[in-house]
């Protein structure tokens, strides 16, 4: 049987309009993150989604077990990276996911980044093209597992033209991560209206202006020193001051929603209206429980 991915309307349907992106959880006790992921399917939100680092929790594996102990949270990979397993073993264990969890899980795929492909032993060499014959690969043997009741979406992690182009074109849609609102409009712009866009969309509750761009920078630092990012950002125009040190309060304050419950709310509010279809909202600088604990006093103002 060949395998049949969701459609945009069915990825939005499933994923709600504001899910919740927490990396943390790949580092974190067990115990810890089960109890995050409990306490966020309380709280009402779309979709938790994982990432993938080599010094992290495996998604996949990982995925499935916070599947199996919450009731009925969906589940998204953002992103697993095509240099960490092969396409068909991708495609085996997201649609096994989506048999046995219906409707609760999304596969993201993503090139992931020069040194953590270095660190896998392989070599980072034309990404776009990568991706292409990996998607090929996802679809070149037949699924001979049960039937998958619902299809499972499949999204890309996609910043600059070519690579959104494609999540349009060849997946259910595009989840670009580290962007302002401007690369939201023009994410919308190049996907057309029917493909899925989810943006990650990085926030601080927190008033206190130096307090919240600290915060900011701590989480900037890192994503700041990989030239996917910083490409991506010189295309809208930023410049080398604005990329130092963690960034420019006019960057930081672009890249991260901070300040009140109210002016978080009308950030996220600002990429949905800038196009974006699902928030996948990450709460930075802060621990897993800090973390929580902000996503609790943002679920009035953000969840219907």
């Amino acid at each position: 049987m060949a395998t049949t991915w969701a459609d945009p309307d069915t990825a939005r349907a499933q994923l709600g309009r504001v899910g919740v992106w927490f990396g943390g959880l790949g580092w974190a006790p067990w115990e810890d993150a089960l109890d995050a992921a409990r306490q966020i399917e309380a709280l009402g939100y779309g979709a938790l989604w994982l990432s993938e680092t080599p010094m992290g929790r495996e998604p996949l594996s990982f995925a499935a077990a916070l599947l199996g102990a919450t009731e009925r949270l969906p589940v998204a990979t953002g992103i697993a990276s095509i240099w960490a397993r092969d396409a068909v073993a991708a495609r085996n264990a997201a649609l096994s996911l989506g048999e046995i969890h219906p409707g609760r899980f999304t596969l993201g795929l993503g090139v992931s980044h020069a040194p953590a492909v270095r660190l896998r032993g392989q070599v980072y060499d034309k990404p776009l093209t990568a991706m292409r014959n990996y998607l090929e690969a996802l679809d070149a043997a037949d699924w001979g597992g049960p039937d998958v009741e619902t299809p499972v979406p499949l999204v890309l992690a996609a910043l600059r033209p070519k690579m959104l182009k494609l999540s349009g074109s060849a997946t259910t849609g595009a989840h670009p991560y580290f962007t302002p609102v401007e690369h939201t409009r023009i994410a919308r712009e190049t996907l057309g209206a029917g493909p899925l866009l989810a943006p990650e969309v990085s926030v601080v509750v927190e008033s206190d202006a130096a307090t919240a761009r600290a915060r900011a920078r701590s989480f900037m630092e890192l994503y700041l020193a990989l030239p996917n990012y910083t490409n991506n950002l010189r295309d809208l125009g930023w410049g080398d001051d604005d990329l130092a040190g963690g960034g420019s309060d006019a960057l930081v304050d672009a890249i991260v929603g901070w300040g009140s419950v109210e002016a978080v709310a009308a950030r996220v509010r600002d990429h949905l209206d800038a196009g974006a279809d699902h928030i996948c909202l990450q709460v930075v600088g802060t621990s897993v429980a800090g973390a929580v604990a902000e996503l609790e006093a943002l679920a009035p103002a953000l969840l219907d």
